[in-house]
């Protein structure tokens, strides 16, 4: 697996090794050695699978506060997206910062984002499924928001119409949320 550091701090772009014959493909999604091997030594917990039935949805950007703040390693199984990280550690030399890439079931590419990263995508085709990892269980509690479009960050989704829940409808702008998280090195 080629592991790439992306310009935010923590935030690394995986591609597998892929082995191709005319029976198909196989590969390794995931790999604790590898990981470890890059620096990154979370123990993940939880898998979560989604599935967006039209292109031009819209899921974000999502996040938990402290302390069930989520590492995330992200892959698009079926269909495309773009896959989007935000900075939101206050202090951190990357805040408000972002780093998108498209991944999709052609590319095979993943994303690993760490805790204090807000996480969104945008699907660019219709019946795209995305599955992701997480170092934290799923609390409703620390389930947060920021909006997709916030000026403050300033994503270019290029899409005029999103298709996005009500959550993210009503999400806040970062200047107007709790997000609580303060930058102290490489980890939160």
């Amino acid at each position: 697996m080629k592991i790439s550091e992306t310009g935010l701090a923590g935030v690394y772009l995986m591609e597998p090794a892929v082995f191709e014959d005319e029976r198909g493909w196989f590969m390794e999604s995931f790999s604790l050695r590898e990981l470890q091997k890059a620096g990154i030594c979370d123990e993940f917990v939880q898998d979560n699978h989604s599935f967006s039935a039209k292109k031009g949805t819209l899921r974000g950007l999502h996040f938990q506060n402290p302390p069930m703040a989520q590492a995330k390693l992200v892959r698009c199984t079926r269909g495309a997206v773009w896959d989007v990280a935000v900075d939101l550690r206050k202090g951190s030399a990357g805040y408000t910062r972002w780093f998108a890439a498209e991944l999709s079931e052609k590319n095979k590419l993943q994303l690993y984002l760490p805790r204090g990263f807000a996480h969104g995508y945008l699907t660019l085709a219709d019946a795209s499924e995305v599955e992701y990892k997480t170092d934290q269980y799923f609390s409703h509690l620390h389930d947060r928001s920021v909006r997709y479009d916030d000026p403050a960050i300033g994503i270019p989704w290029d899409v005029s119409d999103p298709i996005l829940s009500s959550k993210d409808r009503k999400a806040p702008l970062l200047k107007d949320s709790d997000a609580g998280f303060v930058f102290g090195g490489d980890r939160l």
